[in-house]
């Protein structure tokens, strides 16, 4: 399923996350953890994966088509339960 979002949407669902999601969303997928960190943004590619996410410029950072959404729906869940 892809999503539209923008950029900055995404890096404060990030920069929302409590500390360790980043580590603990890589362990229940099973990836590893600068490829959750591309998901939200990030560049290194030596040892994380590319991501298919594709941006678009424009306002709010420009708009991201994210072609998977599991690492999005596993951070909603964890600031659902963080908020809690």
């Amino acid at each position: 399923m892809t999503k539209k979002i923008t950029f900055n949407e995404l890096r404060k669902i990030k920069d929302s996350l409590p500390d360790g999601a980043i580590h603990h969303i890589a362990e229940e997928l099973g990836i590893e953890v600068e490829t959750v960190r591309n998901y939200f943004g990030g560049a290194n590619y030596e040892k994380g994966k590319a991501v298919g996410m594709h941006l678009e410029q424009g306002p709010n950072g420009g708009i991201v088509l994210l072609d998977d959404t599991t690492i999005l729906e596993k951070a909603e869940e964890i600031l659902q339960h963080h908020e809690v």
